[in-house]
């Protein structure tokens, strides 16, 4: 779907969106569109008792005087706790609705709102955000999609007085959009996929953020000592992985200590020798759901242009039932020096960010 910002018009083709505050009367864009609708407009919304409390919806089909399909009218609350946070929600619930009806093409129209402290580009910006993490799908690998789902959105205009300033304003959200994507994508890959070396391989993509990423393989984690990740990774025919991500957003402090996110990437855990009942495994494709918070985490703070340094590190491993797995029972050594008996391999994930976490802070 592609969001673009322009000046307000009315358009030929798709949907037609305009808001309306609770009990505040009509927009600036609603008003001129009951105008050209001669009053139908303000008769729909007495038929069916729109108020425009937050989220309520009304759908005109083939409006009269107008080329539009439709026009929806969105109700958004009360003016003054009409915030971004607000906005965010209203712009996907609205993409839901546009996606429910099947439309290709739509424009929102983003007036000024009584009451709220928000500027029309703020309102813009915040519902094409919200609009954008509420469009996202994953279907790749699908063959065959519902009649339903071919009719997607293509196009979403929002229309504001300023669309420079609303694009100025949407820039680093979008940044953050595809930092909640890129975690989104690699949750919902499966585990045959996405195993260890893929994962860090996708990782490696951050580079085109100028984001600093080293990859540390078995023999370099064996020589640190790391005897707690690898332990829970021996059961696994696909090799582990440690992935360490730097962000310099704020070189002239580079003395002072950055900010540190771990995160756990088993990329499927069975439980090991203590393996998990049969019901409800397949879910554990999303035990690297850590690791894939931190990847996305560090991508939106170098698409946002963060003020700050960070560093990601995520330890990746498989944890597999097989004549190599480490046992119940067995003693293992951390990067710490601290030895450990595994009394259940199902408790994976501490020895894999133990040695994570000390890898980080050494």
């Amino acid at each position: 779907m592609d969001i673009t910002f322009a000046k307000p018009s009315h358009p030929s083709v798709g949907g037609l969106i305009t808001l309306a505050a609770e009990n505040a009367g009509l927009t600036v864009t609603a008003v001129q569109l009951d105008r050209k609708m001669r009053g139908a407009l303000k008769r729909a919304m007495e038929a069916e008792k729109f108020t425009g409390k937050n989220g309520q919806l009304l759908v005109i089909l083939a409006p009269a005087g107008l080329r539009a399909d439709r026009v929806i009218l969105v109700g958004v609350g009360k003016g003054k706790a009409f915030d971004s946070g607000t906005a965010e929600r209203l712009g996907g619930h609205v993409l839901g609705k546009l996606k429910s009806l099947g439309m290709r093409h739509a424009a929102l129209a983003a007036d000024p709102i009584s009451g709220s402290a928000l500027e029309a580009s703020d309102i813009a910006a915040h519902m094409a955000y919200g609009a954008s993490l509420r469009g996202y799908q994953f279907d790749r690998y699908k063959t065959k999609r519902p009649k339903a789902s071919t009719a997607r959105l293509r196009k979403l205009t929002i229309m504001t007085s300023n669309p420079s300033k609303a694009r100025s304003t949407y820039k680093p959200l979008a940044g953050i959009a595809n930092g909640v994507f890129l975690t989104r994508n690699l949750v919902s890959e499966p585990a045959n996929i996405l195993f260890p070396a893929e994962l860090a391989d996708r990782a490696k993509a951050l580079h085109d953020d100028k984001i600093k990423v080293e990859v540390l393989m078995p023999t370099k984690m064996r020589e640190l000592g790391m005897g707690a990740l690898l332990g829970v990774a021996q059961g696994s025919a696909h090799e582990p992985r440690m992935v360490v991500m730097q962000w310099q957003g704020a070189p002239s402090h580079a003395d002072q200590t950055p900010i540190a996110f771990i995160g756990k990437g088993v990329t499927f855990d069975t439980g090991g020798i203590s393996i998990k009942p049969s019901a409800g495994m397949e879910d554990m494709k999303w035990d690297m759901g850590g690791a894939g918070v931190v990847i996305g985490l560090m991508r939106a703070l170098a698409q946002r242009k963060a003020r700050t340094n960070a560093v990601g590190v995520v330890g990746l491993v498989e944890n597999m039932p097989s004549g190599t797995a480490q046992r119940p029972g067995d003693i293992v050594t951390s990067m710490s020096g601290q030895t450990i008996e595994v009394l259940n391999t199902d408790a994976e994930g501490r020895l894999v960010l133990a040695d994570a976490l000390w890898y980080t802070q050494d």
